[in-house]
């Protein structure tokens, strides 16, 4: 399981849904203060199913074709989340009280989808590779 490369995407990709949240604000308020996704239920709710999703499929690496459609679903999830991150900054511009400065945090899900897509190309990569021992049988 740890020696195949769409683990070890699959792992980053768990850190950065499910660990760098905690440490990396989203935004700055205009008061200083820096806004983490655990301040809004919706976003605590979309980073927890990701980072579930991520776990699964970690851990069901014996069924690739499973594996690669919970990958699918994690990326259109990770799109969801990017998308709520677009449409709240250009709702709050930079010009109203409320947010002062985006942080590094709303492209979280960006790489979150990179290393997802990078995971399904591997596990694609892996079933074509069976099959093709299959074949050959």
């Amino acid at each position: 399981m740890i020696q195949r490369i769409q683990t070890i995407y699959l792992f980053l990709a768990f850190v950065v849904t499910g660990i760098l949240p905690f440490f990396i604000p989203l935004w700055t308020m205009n008061n200083e203060t820096d806004f983490l996704f655990m301040q809004d239920q919706v976003y605590v709710i979309l980073f927890g199913l990701s980072t579930t999703l991520t776990l699964l499929s970690m851990v069901s690496y014996k069924k690739r074709q499973n594996q690669f459609v919970i990958g699918r679903l994690n990326i259109i999830l990770n799109l969801i989340l990017l998308g709520l991150f677009v449409y709240r900054s250009l709702n709050l511009s930079g010009e109203t009280l409320a947010v002062s400065e985006k942080g590094i945090g709303m492209f979280l899900p960006v790489v979150a989808i990179v290393l997802l897509v990078l995971a399904n190309k591997a596990i694609k990569k892996d079933e074509d590779l069976v099959k093709s021992v299959d074949r050959l049988r």
